[in-house]
Order: C-alpha cells, then structure tokens, then sequence
C-alpha cells in the first residue's frame, strides 16, 4: 500500500513516517519503480510505534525493544520510573510557584534571589528545572534556513543582473533575455514562497519530530 493510504490508516504522518524509518524503526519494501510499499507489518510496527509514543517512550527505548535488547514489560518498568521522577519535578515546580502565589507580591517586589537559591538547591538535590542555557533549536534551523535561501534567490538573480546590464551595452537576443531574466526570476520567487513556508513551519515547532504523531 501507499503512504497515503498509511497515513490514513494509521493517524501519523507522511513526515513522521519517514523520520521512523530514519531512525530505523522501520524499513518498507520498495517496489520496482522506487517507490516504497507498506505491508501489514508495516502498518503493525507503525502502531506499535504510536503506541508507545502516545506513553512517552523515547525513540531510543522503542528501538531497544525492537531490538529485543530489552523486554516491553522492562521498558516499561524502566519509563515508569522517569514517569515518577518528573512528576515529582512537577510538583516540586508547583510548590515553588505555590509559594510565589500566596506571597501576593508583584514582579518587581519579588525576592528573586530567594526563590533562585532555593530552586538550586533543588537540583543540587537532584531536581530537573527548566533549562535557561538551552539553546533554541528553533532560531538555529530558521537562520540556516534564511541563509540558504538567501544565497539561492543571489545565484537565480546574478545571471538576470547580468543579462539586463549586457542588454545596456549590446544587443542581446530576446530569447536570450527571457531565459535569463525571467526564469531565474521566477525561480528567486518561488525559493522565497518556499523560505517563508519553511520558516512558518520551524515556527510551528518542529524542533522535535520525535514528539509528533
């Protein structure tokens, strides 16, 4: 079957699909033209895989299960381990904010210092808060993204520069000029149709396909 079809099916998608068989979790037969061709293995691994995901089992887990490197009921054992830890994260969070709440006291009078203290404590005693450091992999993705375009729309632009400049000094065939002008303009525009589309999607989210369904 086709991944149309699949996506259906399944409830996951096409770009999901692709980013598990990356990750070698799953691996389609393909036919004589190219194309894959999903079996009902396939579809059943897919459910697995959306199974396991919806409980929050990391890609590394599910392979290792796949792999038969570790039994479900151990995985699971092992997920609901984590699954304990970051609940108590939570609440620890919660307790904190709790705090902050009943102070009644605005931003500018907060004790900042107070609160930051006592949060590194926390995970000097094995907490997990938020991560300021973190960078975002977001405005890493959308600056190579701007980048790249940018330097496609100059190199579809450079030859109609250039071309409209030589008809300035001699006389240049207009098919020429059509072919050098017009198409690479045509093409500047759709690279910047295509960033702007990219952009909007790394905007979306997608600093984790892992996490989507």
């Amino acid at each position: 079957m086709k991944i149309k079809f699949v996506e259906e099916l399944v409830g996951i998608t096409r770009k999901n699909i692709r980013f598990y068989e990356e990750q070698g979790l799953l691996s389609p037969q393909r036919a004589d033209n190219g194309y894959r061709e999903y079996e009902e293995e396939d579809v059943h691994r897919l459910m697995q895989i959306k199974l396991l995901r919806k409980l929050g089992v990391s890609i590394e887990e599910i392979r290792c299960v796949f792999d038969r490197k570790v039994s479900l009921c151990d995985c699971l054992d092992r997920h609901q381990d984590e699954l304990e830890r970051q609940k108590e994260n939570l609440t620890k969070m919660q307790a904190v904010s709790d705090q902050i709440i009943a102070s009644h006291v605005s931003l500018e009078n907060l004790p900042i210092e107070t609160y930051l203290d006592q949060i590194e404590q926390m995970e000097k005693e094995g907490m997990d808060f938020m991560d300021v450091g973190r960078k975002d992999i977001r405005k890493k993705k959308r600056k190579g993204a701007v980048i790249a375009g940018i330097l496609m729309i100059l190199l579809m632009l450079v030859p109609a520069a250039a071309i409209i400049w030589a008809t300035t000094t001699e006389q240049v065939p207009i098919a020429v000029v059509v072919l050098f002008t017009v198409v690479p303009i045509a093409l500047a525009v759709c690279i910047l149709v295509a960033l702007v589309g990219r952009i909007k999607e790394i905007e979306g989210g997608e600093e984790d396909e892992a996490s989507k369904y």
